[in-house]
């Protein structure tokens, strides 16, 4: 099993996204505990949304700055997407017959798979308290004098160490 799948299997079990374009995005991301919102990872990766609007018209661009490796890498999970995903597909139709050129509807697009991205690589919520039950699960507990209490045996007399 390659290391990418077990890193992310999410991100491995999205359509168009292979293995090395999964690689890539761990890669450059760096451990998603750096970003606090998906709204700073999309900055990072330049797939934030620039107004760049003049008079009436109301544009947005993409921004030339961030991680382009990063972008790059969410540049080839849209248009792999955008080719193999029906709903992607259908997205980037969507996009365009709102009278967005194809280049921003791909821009709408990378800002929705940074938000996406995001949402696969966090990590699984810790188990709940109530959950562990059995005592070797259970934490020791320190003593007032400093001397740390935990029981040995599961089941007949205790032994203090």
């Amino acid at each position: 099993m390659p290391l990418v799948a077990t890193l992310a299997p999410g991100l491995i079990a999205e359509r168009g996204c292979g293995t090395l374009t999964a690689a890539k995005l761990i890669g450059e991301i760096a451990g998603i505990g750096r970003f606090a919102t998906d709204a700073k990872l999309a900055r990072t990766a330049a797939a934030a949304p620039i107004p760049a609007s003049s008079g009436r018209t109301d544009r947005h661009r993409l921004d030339r700055g961030g991680n382009r490796q990063l972008n790059c890498a969410l540049h080839r999970l849209a248009v792999s997407k955008g080719r193999l995903d029906p709903e992607t597909a259908a997205y980037l139709a969507r996009k365009q017959a709102e009278g967005k050129t194809r280049r921003e509807a791909l821009r709408c697009l990378k800002r929705h798979l940074a938000r996406r991205v995001f949402r696969l690589l966090q990590p699984p919520p810790p188990p709940s308290p109530a959950a562990a039950t059995a005592i070797g699960e259970r934490p020791p507990v320190i003593a007032k004098a400093g001397r740390m209490i935990a029981c040995t045996t599961t089941s007949g007399p205790f032994t203090l160490t």
